[in-house]
């Protein structure tokens, strides 16, 4: 296939061979757009606009985009396979986003299932990012994938530390990155990843918060919480954490923590198994906080989980009369793990 010419943002053009996706095309080219479902049109991470080539819409692109995208050009790149000529539109400050390489030095196991990954950076040595962003790390080939594959991971970790990043892991059945993570990586192992990504960051008002998670939706989360306590910060927030049972609890003991450095911040867990021995609050997460936000309307609400959860939770706030422009969330792609 001879040379492709693709033009980005009517200001830079470059020179490529055909035949692969747009998605693994332009990383190629060090451009990393993110995605979490490994290039199979299921997260839509990728959008971008076309403005001349590309051919048809996939099956995929007719299910994922909405019917104004649709019309305004927008595509998924993962299912742009390039084969001519290209002019798209991409974000200014994806095209600033860097490659990093890193070295994992601990491994721990932090509730059921769930496993946090410390990655020393290698080159560059220090990584700048805002409190609820994520990353894609890129996955060696192994057993359960005969090919590397990205996948997206919330930062965890203090935003103060520039030398390393802090990721968490849920086992996912089936899952490549989680399969991975829990069975073949070891601590000296390096790895690479993409980032950061994500517009998924605390406001700088002084309304009271009120943070809703589950799972590793967790992550995110505690990145800000570790913010909030670098600055000092005296907003008053509650954070609401779902499990189905009290071992599925990630960092209990730090939530705690957090109580006694943030003077008024309140942690509560609640779990959803009725057979587990448990003084605290039960039922789904979203009951807890029906039941026991008051003057909700006044806050800003934080989500972080599957999607199920997240639009659960939003349905909750709005009959709370949270308005839209209040809330936040990061929906976890089912297939991102």
């Amino acid at each position: 296939m001879p040379p492709v010419q693709i033009t980005i943002n009517n200001k830079k053009t470059i020179i490529v061979n055909g035949g692969k996706s747009l998605l693994t095309t332009l990383a190629d080219e060090k451009i990393f757009l993110p995605t979490a479902c490994g290039g199979r049109g299921i997260c839509g991470l990728c959008r971008l606009k076309i403005l001349t080539g590309g051919g048809n819409l996939t099956d995929a692109e007719q299910r994922k985009l909405k019917d104004d995208e649709k019309k305004s050009n927008v595509r998924l790149a993962c299912q742009i396979t390039v084969s001519g000529d290209l002019n798209i539109e991409i974000p200014e400050r994806l095209l600033t986003l860097g490659e990093y390489k890193c070295k994992c030095t601990e491994i721990l196991d932090v509730a059921s299932e769930v496993r946090q990954l410390r990655l020393e950076l290698i080159e560059p040595r220090t990584i700048d990012y805002i409190p609820g962003q994520y990353v894609q790390v890129f996955v060696p080939a192994c057993e359960k994938s005969p090919q590397p594959v990205s996948r997206a991971y919330s930062i965890s970790s203090d935003p103060a530390d520039k030398n390393f990043i802090e990721l968490i892991a849920r086992r996912t059945p089936g899952g490549i990155s989680s399969t991975y993570f829990f069975e073949y990586l070891k601590v000296g192992d390096e790895l690479k990843f993409t980032g950061p990504y994500g517009q998924f960051k605390i406001s700088q008002t002084q309304s009271p918060m009120v943070f809703i998670a589950g799972g590793s939706g967790m992550a995110p989360i505690k990145c800000m919480l570790h913010y909030l306590k670098n600055t000092g910060s005296k907003r008053q927030a509650v954070y609401y954490f779902g499990a189905n049972k009290v071992s599925e609890l990630v960092w209990p003991e730090l939530m705690r923590q957090f109580e006694k450095d943030l003077p008024n911040f309140r942690f509560v867990p609640v779990i959803a198994d009725p057979q587990e021995k448990w003084a605290g609050q039960r039922g789904l997460v979203t009951e807890a906080v029906k039941r026991d936000l008051k003057n909700a309307e006044q806050y800003e609400a934080y989500l972080c989980g599957s999607p199920g959860m997240v639009d659960a939770a939003i349905k909750t706030l709005k009959e709370l009369e949270i308005s839209d422009d209040k809330i936040f969330y990061d929906k976890l792609t089912p297939n991102s793990q």
